[in-house]
């Protein structure tokens, strides 16, 4: 039965109609969208709809008229595209630095700005390999807490937890509070990291969030300006890092197998340049920050990467093979 008092709200609920129940691909008849107003306890004839659409249209609300059998109304646009609202999905599905119940948190809330029809191909299940899950509520708050300092321009304080055999995190009281000038925020290998200024050993050092507790914005204290910070940039520029492991920037060349080059490229980009295959090797030159973490991946890659140059780095290559076989 229609409620006398929701008639003015009419075209507010025609407008909740369709963009909740209608798409490109979903459009509902006139018919429909009668009996739709009508479960709310609207009462509606087809001339006043007629009108609502085009009160709707003029308010720049795209109402699209779909010539099928019967005529159908929709809104096709939704801020995002089916695809676009998928590729959210997937992002925080794979995302290691927020928990389950944060991750689904947003995804419902993805799902409000898809229609109806369009929500249920939004239940998506991607596996993601290796996937440990961050068990932290608070990362999300951290990262609000430290760009929140940046803008300030003070420093922050925290204490770093480390996890022990058992699996559970312990704060060391010898570890004390970091007091840092908080540079940038990095989201690597499904964590964030914090890059600071360390005021006690005067250097940049790299932090995990996640692993920080205690945190909180010191705004008595200001964020410490100097030369190193000014010319602070990623520590490894445009060169390949591997992990959060920083080396110093060297430009390398890899003997490559002819059928391993994709691996190349996938690792080192595409600015990554090759010389002419000989004997069924090619030579890649590849921008790398150095270090043990470089030299075990291409120690992994079983010959079919090897360094070839420059000599220096041929040397500290083998001293890192022969380390690892000293008792």
């Amino acid at each position: 039965m229609a409620q006398p008092g929701k008639a003015k709200a009419k075209i507010l609920y025609l407008l909740k109609i369709l963009q909740e129940e209608t798409d490109a691909e979903h459009g509902l008849s006139m018919s429909q969208l009668i009996g739709r107003l009508a479960e709310y306890g609207v009462s509606a004839e087809r001339k006043s709809i007629y009108a609502d659409i085009k009160v709707l249209r003029a308010f720049d609300i795209d109402v699209k008229t779909y010539q099928r059998n019967p005529v159908e109304y929709a809104i096709d646009k939704h801020g995002f595209t089916l695809n676009e609202l998928m590729l959210l999905v997937d992002a925080v599905q794979s995302c290691r630095a927020v928990t389950d119940k944060q991750a689904q948190s947003l995804i419902t809330n993805i799902k409000t700005l898809a229609s109806n029809a369009e929500r249920a191909k939004l239940d998506r299940l991607i596996h993601v390999v290796g996937r440990i899950g961050s068990n932290s509520e608070s990362v999300l708050g951290a990262v609000d807490l430290i760009h929140e300092a940046m803008r300030n321009s003070c420093k922050i304080g925290f204490s770093y937890s480390k996890r022990g055999p058992d699996g559970k995190r312990l704060v060391s009281d010898e570890d004390g509070k970091h007091i840092v000038t908080p540079l940038s925020i990095t989201y690597d290998d499904g964590f964030y990291y914090l890059t600071a200024w360390n005021e006690e050993i005067e250097d940049i050092r790299e932090y995990r969030l996640d692993r920080m507790t205690r945190l909180c914005n010191l705004e008595e204290e200001p964020a410490t300006k100097n030369d190193r910070i000014r010319k602070h940039r990623n520590e490894c520029g445009n060169a390949t890092a591997f992990g959060r492991f920083i080396g110093n920037e060297a430009m390398v060349t890899l003997a490559v197998a002819e059928d391993k080059a994709e691996i190349i490229f996938d690792r080192f980009g595409k600015s990554t340049t090759f010389s002419p295959v000989e004997n069924g090797e090619a030579k890649a030159h590849v921008k790398v920050c150095v270090s043990d973490q470089f030299f075990g991946w291409v120690a992994g890659m079983n010959k079919q990467v090897r360094i070839v140059g420059p000599s220096k780095i041929v040397k500290q290559y083998r001293a890192y093979l022969e380390n690892l076989l000293e008792d």
